[in-house]
């Protein structure tokens, strides 16, 4: 049996787009075992996958902030004793960041990486093997042409991110205890018996961001043809924006903030989602949910959502995307 390591830390986005990696060597090599070295935050998206078999976490975001405590050193150390222990056949680093090597170092295999040419950082040090993958592709052909050329197998036509949304739960009665992954002892009770559809209108960084009053115009476009719009958030600022955008608009809510696996099964329960460019956007793509990204200060070509026959870009960094250009973009896939 062939063993495998992945290693695809963060962000969300990032980590979305190596998925299609674990279906191509599921497809290539049937049986092999492949484990997943991934940011302790975002481990239910390769856990998503059913040909990951194991998900090693590591915490490089919070060992940052403590990295002179006893106990940050005792984390790394058996994150280095796990990985040294499993003698994988080959460990392939997709991240091409200093910390990815970093710990892609820290694995017992033969480690491939990016080249100087096709990463960021000098990274030769870190890996037994580069490889020179060209600039300017799609994030997801990048990491699956690295996988490809490093083990020596020929791409799989086909692009597939291997996940499906878990079902909605079943509501708990008044005495029953939510299910314990459900953030804030909340459930899906709030969820309206109607058709929803998705806005992910928030993104850590302001120049990436939709007009809000765009958002409004949308939104009640979709509640007066008989559904819901939901606005998820993560974060206070986010959350204020998202109340801004319902604020006096019927069949508009704002959802309660959930974790990762709740929120692949909002997404799943989706009609359609529209994002701007943030990771949740690619979540709802690689989910198999018609999605329509908006684009506003960022490329497209490099970073857009890739679903084929069901998602689509609008806009680009030069080209902010109009009402009109979001509604038409919208009609080509749903």
């Amino acid at each position: 049996m062939r063993t495998f390591l992945l290693v695809k830390t963060s962000s969300l986005g990032d980590v979305v787009h190596n998925l299609p990696v674990v279906t191509d060597l599921c497809t290539v090599f049937p049986g092999a075992a492949i484990d997943w070295l991934v940011e302790e935050s975002l481990a239910e998206i390769p856990r998503l996958h059913p040909g990951v078999r194991r998900v090693v976490t590591s915490a490089v975001r919070r060992w940052r902030g403590a990295i002179f405590r006893g106990g940050t050193w005792r984390e790394i150390h058996r994150l280095g004793d796990n990985l040294r222990h499993a003698h994988y056949d080959a460990v392939i680093d997709t991240q091409g960041l200093l910390k990815s090597a970093w710990l892609t170092r820290m694995a017992s295999g033969e480690r491939h990486g990016l080249d100087w040419r096709s990463s960021r950082e000098p990274l030769r040090f870190f890996y037994d093997h580069t490889h020179r993958i060209p600039w300017g592709r799609h994030a997801v052909v990048r990491n699956r042409e690295l996988a490809a050329v490093a083990l020596g197998y020929k791409l799989p036509a086909q692009l597939d991110y291997g996940i499906v949304a878990p079902p909605l739960p079943a509501r708990p009665s008044e005495d029953e205890a939510p299910p314990a992954w459900l953030d804030h002892d909340t459930s899906f009770s709030w969820l309206p018996d109607r058709p929803i559809v998705v806005f992910l209108h928030a993104t850590s960084a302001e120049s990436k961001l939709w007009p809000e009053h765009q958002w409004k115009k949308l939104s009640a476009r979709f509640t007066s043809a008989g559904m819901t719009v939901v606005l998820p958030w993560g974060q206070d600022d986010e959350r204020k924006r998202a109340e801004r955008i319902a604020d006096s608009l019927r069949h508009v809510i704002t959802a309660p903030r959930l974790n990762l696996r709740a929120m692949a099964i909002l997404l799943g329960q989706a009609q359609l989602c529209v994002g701007v460019d943030t990771g949740l956007t690619h979540f709802a793509a690689a989910l198999g949910r018609p999605t329509v990204g908006i684009y506003v200060d960022t490329d497209p070509a490099a970073t857009g959502v890739l679903a084929p026959g069901k998602a689509v870009n609008v806009g680009n960094r030069r080209d902010p995307p109009s009402l009109a250009d979001v509604l038409s973009a919208i009609d080509a896939i749903f």
